[in-house]
């Protein structure tokens, strides 16, 4: 067998075991949202009956709240984005194109900031949002999201700019384009595939962050999906596994939509960065 085929072998095992493994547990979670008795395992004498009673009871019972934390989290991760993106834009932009002195200290600034831990700073964080009254507000979370999410978004952008020819820029300024002009009619439209999957990054990270959401809210007049799962109880007390495996499945609901909407995008944007010109 030639090296190529061998090589060809051992990505067609490693693409199989992947694919058998990265969906088992979202395969699980489906199945269990539809059974009638969630421990259907635990017994030969419990059947696996299929029934959408356990998505009947989490949309439709309102004590549950689980329509509102599925609307905070779309909320707050939608604010998040649209700021997110902005501000990345045109601080990537800026550090791209305009020469300046501290501009690789500022980048690896960047990179930083974005390896810094949670759980350093939620205590000081609550304490803060405490004492000016946001505890349990949107705000409170919309404002530690982006703080979070935008070392990252624009440590992608910078590196995706960067691969767009400055030349384009001269050209544009050249017919009378003025920086801002170069970058919303130029520059941006150009790199429609970094900001679609930097914007899909920062979407999946707001959306499913739990320390901040568990730490900073108190309701469901706040609380995100990701902590009204862990939370997740029946109206009796008991632990639903049938009801909260359906709440899994709708959050993830948007993710994968977007996912599959811009996949196309978040590939050549991830890529970008590996390939000159």
């Amino acid at each position: 067998m030639t090296d190529k085929r061998k090589k060809q072998l051992l990505v067609w095992i490693g693409s199989g075991v992947i694919a058998l493994i990265c969906p088992t547990p979202f395969i699980w979670m489906i199945v269990v949202s539809f059974a009638k008795y969630p421990d259907f395992l635990a017994s030969e004498k419990i059947p696996y009956i299929f029934t959408l009673k356990n998505y009947i009871q989490i949309i439709t019972t309102h004590d549950l709240h689980v329509m509102d934390y599925f609307k905070n989290s779309l909320i707050v991760a939608i604010i998040v984005v649209f700021v997110t993106i902005t501000i990345a834009s045109f601080a990537g932009y800026a550090v791209s194109r305009i020469k300046f002195r501290g501009k690789t200290v500022i980048i690896l600034g960047i990179l930083a900031v974005s390896m810094f831990p949670q759980i350093s700073i939620v205590g000081y964080l609550f304490k803060f949002m405490t004492q000016i009254r946001w505890i349990n507000t949107y705000q409170a979370l919309v404002f530690p999201y982006i703080a979070w999410v935008l070392p990252l978004s624009l440590w992608i952008l910078i590196g995706y700019f960067m691969q767009l020819p400055s030349e384009l820029d001269e050209a544009a300024m050249v017919d009378g384009a003025t920086r801002m002009q170069t970058l919303t009619k130029i520059v941006i439209p150009l790199a429609t595939p970094g900001i679609f999957s930097t914007a899909l990054l920062a979407f999946i990270g707001s959306f499913n962050e739990f320390m901040f959401a568990l730490m900073l809210t108190t309701d469901y007049h706040a609380r995100t999906m990701p902590v009204g799962i862990a939370l997740f109880e029946g109206l009796h007390g008991e632990i639903p596994w049938g009801q909260i495996m359906a709440t899994s499945a709708i959050a993830s609901v948007p993710l994968v939509i977007m996912t599959l909407i811009f996949q196309r995008y978040i590939v050549q944007g991830l890529t970008a960065g590996a390939i000159k010109g």
